[in-house]
Protein backbone atom coordinates (compact mmCIF):
# COMPACT_ATOMS: atom_id res chain seq x y z
CA UNK A 1 0.00 0.00 0.00
CA UNK A 2 1.31 3.42 -0.97
CA UNK A 3 1.25 6.06 1.76
CA UNK A 4 1.90 9.45 0.22
CA UNK A 5 1.41 11.51 3.37
CA UNK A 6 2.82 9.63 6.36
CA UNK A 7 1.80 12.32 8.84
CA UNK A 8 -1.80 12.19 7.61
CA UNK A 9 -1.85 8.38 7.83
CA UNK A 10 -0.47 8.48 11.37
CA UNK A 11 -3.16 10.99 12.33
CA UNK A 12 -6.00 8.80 11.09
CA UNK A 13 -4.54 5.64 12.61
CA UNK A 14 -4.34 7.48 15.94
CA UNK A 15 -8.11 7.99 15.89
CA UNK A 16 -9.24 4.95 13.92
CA UNK A 17 -8.41 1.58 15.36
CA UNK A 18 -5.99 -0.24 13.06
CA UNK A 19 -8.05 -3.43 13.29
CA UNK A 20 -11.24 -1.47 12.49
CA UNK A 21 -9.69 0.09 9.41
CA UNK A 22 -8.24 -3.23 8.24
CA UNK A 23 -11.78 -4.43 7.41
CA UNK A 24 -11.88 -1.78 4.70
CA UNK A 25 -8.65 -2.70 2.98
CA UNK A 26 -9.60 -6.34 2.48
CA UNK A 27 -11.15 -5.29 -0.82
CA UNK A 28 -7.77 -4.01 -1.98
CA UNK A 29 -5.75 -7.09 -1.08
CA UNK A 30 -4.43 -9.28 -3.89
CA UNK A 31 -3.59 -12.02 -1.37
CA UNK A 32 -5.16 -11.99 2.07
CA UNK A 33 -2.78 -14.63 3.44
CA UNK A 34 0.28 -12.49 2.75
CA UNK A 35 -1.65 -9.18 2.98
CA UNK A 36 -0.29 -8.10 -0.37
CA UNK A 37 -2.20 -5.21 -1.93
CA UNK A 38 -3.14 -4.70 -5.53
CA UNK A 39 -0.72 -2.47 -7.43
CA UNK A 40 -1.52 1.22 -7.12
CA UNK A 41 -3.48 0.91 -3.86
CA UNK A 42 -3.15 3.99 -1.69
CA UNK A 43 -4.01 4.69 1.91
CA UNK A 44 -6.44 7.31 0.60
CA UNK A 45 -8.32 4.56 -1.24
CA UNK A 46 -8.98 2.76 2.02
CA UNK A 47 -9.87 5.97 3.82
CA UNK A 48 -12.27 6.91 1.03
CA UNK A 49 -14.12 3.62 1.48
CA UNK A 50 -14.19 4.08 5.26
CA UNK A 51 -15.63 7.60 4.96
CA UNK A 52 -18.22 6.39 2.46
CA UNK A 53 -19.37 3.69 4.89
CA UNK A 54 -19.61 6.20 7.72
CA UNK A 55 -21.70 8.60 5.64
CA UNK A 56 -23.82 5.71 4.38
CA UNK A 57 -24.62 4.65 7.96
CA UNK A 58 -25.76 8.17 8.79
CA UNK A 59 -27.91 8.31 5.67
CA UNK A 60 -29.51 4.94 6.41
CA UNK A 61 -30.14 5.96 10.02
CA UNK A 62 -31.87 9.09 8.77
CA UNK A 63 -34.31 6.98 6.76
CA UNK A 64 -34.82 4.37 9.49
CA UNK A 65 -35.63 7.08 12.01
CA UNK A 66 -38.52 8.31 9.87
CA UNK A 67 -39.81 4.78 9.30
CA UNK A 68 -39.58 3.99 13.02
CA UNK A 69 -41.46 7.13 14.09
CA UNK A 70 -44.16 6.49 11.48
CA UNK A 71 -44.73 2.85 12.45
CA UNK A 72 -44.75 3.77 16.13
CA UNK A 73 -47.55 6.22 15.38
CA UNK A 74 -49.57 3.63 13.48
CA UNK A 75 -49.04 0.98 16.17
CA UNK A 76 -50.17 3.31 18.95
CA UNK A 77 -53.09 4.77 17.01
CA UNK A 78 -54.57 1.48 15.87
CA UNK A 79 -54.21 -0.20 19.28
CA UNK A 80 -55.58 2.81 21.12
CA UNK A 81 -58.40 3.41 18.66
CA UNK A 82 -59.54 -0.22 18.56
CA UNK A 83 -58.82 -1.45 22.08
CA UNK A 84 -58.25 1.54 24.34
CA UNK A 85 -55.34 3.48 25.80
CA UNK A 86 -53.92 0.46 27.63
CA UNK A 87 -54.22 -2.11 24.88
CA UNK A 88 -50.63 -3.18 25.40
CA UNK A 89 -51.62 -4.47 28.85
CA UNK A 90 -54.27 -6.77 27.36
CA UNK A 91 -52.59 -10.15 27.00
CA UNK A 92 -55.39 -11.51 24.81
CA UNK A 93 -54.29 -9.24 21.94
CA UNK A 94 -50.81 -10.72 21.75
CA UNK A 95 -49.12 -14.07 21.39
CA UNK A 96 -49.05 -15.58 24.87
CA UNK A 97 -45.51 -16.88 24.37
CA UNK A 98 -44.02 -13.41 23.87
CA UNK A 99 -46.31 -10.94 25.64
CA UNK A 100 -44.74 -11.27 29.09
CA UNK A 101 -41.19 -10.80 27.78
CA UNK A 102 -42.24 -7.87 25.61
CA UNK A 103 -44.00 -6.27 28.56
CA UNK A 104 -40.93 -6.75 30.76
CA UNK A 105 -38.71 -5.13 28.15
CA UNK A 106 -41.11 -2.24 27.66
CA UNK A 107 -41.37 -1.71 31.42
CA UNK A 108 -37.59 -1.47 31.61
CA UNK A 109 -37.52 1.06 28.79
CA UNK A 110 -40.16 3.17 30.52
CA UNK A 111 -38.41 3.01 33.89
CA UNK A 112 -35.08 4.02 32.36
CA UNK A 113 -36.62 6.98 30.57
CA UNK A 114 -35.89 10.49 31.79
CA UNK A 115 -38.61 12.02 29.65
CA UNK A 116 -40.71 14.55 31.54
CA UNK A 117 -43.97 13.24 30.10
CA UNK A 118 -43.20 9.71 31.30
CA UNK A 119 -42.47 10.90 34.84
CA UNK A 120 -45.68 12.93 34.81
CA UNK A 121 -47.79 9.99 33.67
CA UNK A 122 -46.22 7.64 36.22
CA UNK A 123 -46.90 10.12 39.01
CA UNK A 124 -50.46 10.87 37.88
CA UNK A 125 -51.93 7.47 36.97
CA UNK A 126 -51.91 4.11 38.72
CA UNK A 127 -51.73 1.83 35.69
CA UNK A 128 -48.71 -0.48 35.41
CA UNK A 129 -47.48 1.43 32.35
CA UNK A 130 -48.38 4.73 30.69
CA UNK A 131 -50.91 4.64 27.82
CA UNK A 132 -49.96 3.19 24.47
CA UNK A 133 -49.58 6.57 22.80
CA UNK A 134 -46.90 7.48 25.38
CA UNK A 135 -44.96 4.23 25.74
CA UNK A 136 -44.44 4.07 21.97
CA UNK A 137 -42.24 7.16 22.28
CA UNK A 138 -39.68 5.44 24.50
CA UNK A 139 -39.68 1.91 23.07
CA UNK A 140 -36.72 0.78 21.00
CA UNK A 141 -37.05 -0.23 17.37
CA UNK A 142 -36.39 -3.82 18.37
CA UNK A 143 -39.16 -3.64 20.94
CA UNK A 144 -41.55 -2.13 18.39
CA UNK A 145 -40.71 -4.93 15.96
CA UNK A 146 -41.42 -7.62 18.55
CA UNK A 147 -44.70 -6.04 19.69
CA UNK A 148 -45.93 -5.91 16.10
CA UNK A 149 -44.79 -9.47 15.42
CA UNK A 150 -46.67 -10.78 18.45
CA UNK A 151 -49.88 -8.87 17.69
CA UNK A 152 -52.61 -11.43 17.09
CA UNK A 153 -55.67 -9.78 15.43
CA UNK A 154 -55.10 -9.85 11.67
CA UNK A 155 -57.43 -6.89 11.23
CA UNK A 156 -55.21 -4.72 13.44
CA UNK A 157 -51.98 -5.88 11.81
CA UNK A 158 -53.43 -5.05 8.40
CA UNK A 159 -54.62 -1.65 9.62
CA UNK A 160 -51.09 -0.79 10.76
CA UNK A 161 -49.58 -1.96 7.47
CA UNK A 162 -52.21 -0.34 5.25
CA UNK A 163 -50.70 3.18 5.05
CA UNK A 164 -47.54 1.63 3.60
CA UNK A 165 -49.40 -0.34 0.95
CA UNK A 166 -47.85 -3.67 1.94
CA UNK A 167 -49.09 -6.92 3.47
CA UNK A 168 -48.90 -7.26 7.24
CA UNK A 169 -46.42 -10.14 7.06
CA UNK A 170 -44.15 -8.07 4.80
CA UNK A 171 -44.20 -5.21 7.31
CA UNK A 172 -43.29 -7.64 10.10
CA UNK A 173 -40.33 -8.87 8.07
CA UNK A 174 -39.19 -5.34 7.23
CA UNK A 175 -39.33 -4.22 10.86
CA UNK A 176 -37.25 -7.19 11.98
CA UNK A 177 -34.67 -6.49 9.29
CA UNK A 178 -34.54 -2.73 9.87
CA UNK A 179 -34.08 -3.29 13.59
CA UNK A 180 -30.94 -5.27 12.78
CA UNK A 181 -29.71 -2.67 10.29
CA UNK A 182 -30.32 0.11 12.78
CA UNK A 183 -28.21 -1.67 15.39
CA UNK A 184 -25.39 -2.08 12.90
CA UNK A 185 -25.48 1.64 12.15
CA UNK A 186 -25.91 2.76 15.75
CA UNK A 187 -22.89 0.73 16.84
CA UNK A 188 -20.78 2.19 13.99
CA UNK A 189 -20.22 -1.22 12.44
CA UNK A 190 -19.32 -1.88 8.82
CA UNK A 191 -22.44 -1.59 6.68
CA UNK A 192 -21.68 -1.18 3.00
CA UNK A 193 -20.88 -4.80 2.03
CA UNK A 194 -22.33 -6.62 5.03
CA UNK A 195 -24.34 -9.81 4.62
CA UNK A 196 -27.36 -9.74 6.93
CA UNK A 197 -28.59 -12.72 8.91
CA UNK A 198 -32.18 -11.43 8.76
CA UNK A 199 -33.34 -10.34 5.32
CA UNK A 200 -36.48 -8.40 4.36
CA UNK A 201 -39.29 -10.25 2.64
CA UNK A 202 -39.88 -9.30 -0.98
CA UNK A 203 -43.43 -8.11 -1.74
CA UNK A 204 -45.21 -10.60 -3.99
CA UNK A 205 -48.29 -8.75 -5.17
CA UNK A 206 -48.33 -5.22 -3.80
CA UNK A 207 -47.35 -2.50 -4.13
CA UNK A 208 -46.92 -2.84 -7.87
CA UNK A 209 -44.15 -0.20 -8.18
CA UNK A 210 -42.04 -2.26 -5.77
CA UNK A 211 -42.80 -5.76 -7.07
CA UNK A 212 -39.77 -7.16 -8.85
CA UNK A 213 -37.29 -4.57 -7.58
CA UNK A 214 -35.86 -6.78 -4.84
CA UNK A 215 -32.87 -8.97 -5.64
CA UNK A 216 -33.90 -12.55 -4.87
CA UNK A 217 -32.17 -14.34 -1.99
CA UNK A 218 -29.75 -11.47 -1.43
CA UNK A 219 -28.32 -10.77 2.01
CA UNK A 220 -26.71 -7.54 0.87
CA UNK A 221 -27.70 -3.92 1.47
CA UNK A 222 -29.41 -3.20 -1.85
CA UNK A 223 -32.82 -4.56 -0.82
CA UNK A 224 -32.63 -2.50 2.37
CA UNK A 225 -32.07 0.65 0.36
CA UNK A 226 -34.93 -0.22 -1.97
CA UNK A 227 -37.43 -0.66 0.86
CA UNK A 228 -36.22 2.48 2.64
CA UNK A 229 -36.59 4.54 -0.52
CA UNK A 230 -40.09 3.15 -0.96
CA UNK A 231 -41.09 3.86 2.64
CA UNK A 232 -39.83 7.41 2.40
CA UNK A 233 -41.93 7.89 -0.74
CA UNK A 234 -44.93 7.09 1.47
CA UNK A 235 -43.88 8.88 4.65
CA UNK A 236 -42.16 11.94 3.18
CA UNK A 237 -43.00 12.33 -0.53
CA UNK A 238 -40.78 15.40 -0.95
CA UNK A 239 -37.70 13.71 0.51
CA UNK A 240 -34.27 14.10 -1.06
CA UNK A 241 -32.95 10.84 0.34
CA UNK A 242 -32.64 9.02 -2.99
CA UNK A 243 -30.65 11.82 -4.57
CA UNK A 244 -28.42 12.01 -1.51
CA UNK A 245 -27.75 8.28 -1.78
CA UNK A 246 -26.98 8.49 -5.49
CA UNK A 247 -24.65 11.43 -4.95
CA UNK A 248 -22.85 9.65 -2.13
CA UNK A 249 -22.20 6.56 -4.25
CA UNK A 250 -21.03 8.61 -7.23
CA UNK A 251 -18.83 10.95 -5.19
CA UNK A 252 -16.87 8.09 -3.62
CA UNK A 253 -16.91 5.84 -6.71
CA UNK A 254 -17.88 2.78 -4.73
CA UNK A 255 -18.19 -0.73 -6.29
CA UNK A 256 -21.92 -1.18 -5.89
CA UNK A 257 -21.93 -4.88 -6.75
CA UNK A 258 -20.36 -5.46 -3.31
CA UNK A 259 -23.60 -4.06 -1.87
CA UNK A 260 -25.72 -6.43 -3.95
CA UNK A 261 -26.77 -3.87 -6.57
CA UNK A 262 -28.02 -5.41 -9.83
CA UNK A 263 -26.42 -4.27 -13.07
CA UNK A 264 -29.52 -2.29 -14.11
CA UNK A 265 -29.95 -0.54 -10.77
CA UNK A 266 -29.69 2.95 -12.32
CA UNK A 267 -32.84 2.30 -14.35
CA UNK A 268 -34.99 0.96 -11.51
CA UNK A 269 -37.93 3.02 -10.32
CA UNK A 270 -36.45 3.90 -6.95
CA UNK A 271 -32.95 4.78 -8.07
CA UNK A 272 -33.26 6.06 -11.65
CA UNK A 273 -31.92 9.52 -12.26
CA UNK A 274 -30.17 11.33 -15.07
CA UNK A 275 -27.96 13.27 -12.66
CA UNK A 276 -26.49 10.03 -11.33
CA UNK A 277 -25.66 8.79 -14.81
CA UNK A 278 -23.86 12.06 -15.53
CA UNK A 279 -21.91 11.81 -12.26
CA UNK A 280 -20.93 8.24 -13.00
CA UNK A 281 -19.71 9.18 -16.48
CA UNK A 282 -17.70 12.06 -15.00
CA UNK A 283 -16.08 9.70 -12.55
CA UNK A 284 -15.41 7.10 -15.26
CA UNK A 285 -17.27 4.45 -13.34
CA UNK A 286 -19.96 2.24 -14.81
CA UNK A 287 -22.29 0.53 -12.37
CA UNK A 288 -22.78 -2.33 -14.82
CA UNK A 289 -19.15 -2.79 -15.75
CA UNK A 290 -18.72 -5.99 -13.80
CA UNK A 291 -20.55 -8.66 -11.88
CA UNK A 292 -17.97 -9.61 -9.25
CA UNK A 293 -16.31 -7.79 -6.39
CA UNK A 294 -12.83 -8.46 -7.70
CA UNK A 295 -13.54 -6.93 -11.12
CA UNK A 296 -15.77 -4.19 -9.75
CA UNK A 297 -13.17 -3.21 -7.18
CA UNK A 298 -10.64 -2.53 -9.91
CA UNK A 299 -12.50 0.69 -10.71
CA UNK A 300 -11.76 1.80 -7.17
CA UNK A 301 -8.07 1.08 -7.44
CA UNK A 302 -6.84 4.13 -9.28
CA UNK A 303 -3.60 6.03 -8.79
CA UNK A 304 -3.69 8.25 -5.73
CA UNK A 305 -3.39 11.44 -7.74
CA UNK A 306 -6.51 10.60 -9.75
CA UNK A 307 -8.40 9.63 -6.60
CA UNK A 308 -7.53 12.89 -4.90
CA UNK A 309 -8.80 14.87 -7.89
CA UNK A 310 -12.09 13.05 -8.40
CA UNK A 311 -13.43 12.01 -5.00
CA UNK A 312 -15.07 13.97 -2.22
CA UNK A 313 -12.88 15.50 0.51
CA UNK A 314 -12.06 13.00 3.23
CA UNK A 315 -10.38 15.17 5.83
CA UNK A 316 -13.39 15.19 8.16
CA UNK A 317 -13.90 11.52 8.91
Amino acid sequence: MDIIDVVEAEFYLQHLNYYRLSAYWLLFEADHTTHQFRPGTCFKDVLNLYVFDRELRLLVLDAIERVEVSVRSQWAYQLGHLYGSYAHLDQTLFHSRYWQDNLKTLTGEVNRSNETFIKHLQATYREKLPPVWAVCEVMSFGSLSRWYASLQPKMTRRAIAKPYGIDENVLESWLQHLSLVRNVCAHHSRLWNREFTIIPQSPKHKPKPLTGQFVSNSRKLYNTLVLLAYCLNVISPQHKWRSRLRSLIAAHRIPVSAMGFPQNWVRTINFAGGRLRRLLRQNSYSASASSSISRDSSSLLNPCTELAETTAPISNF
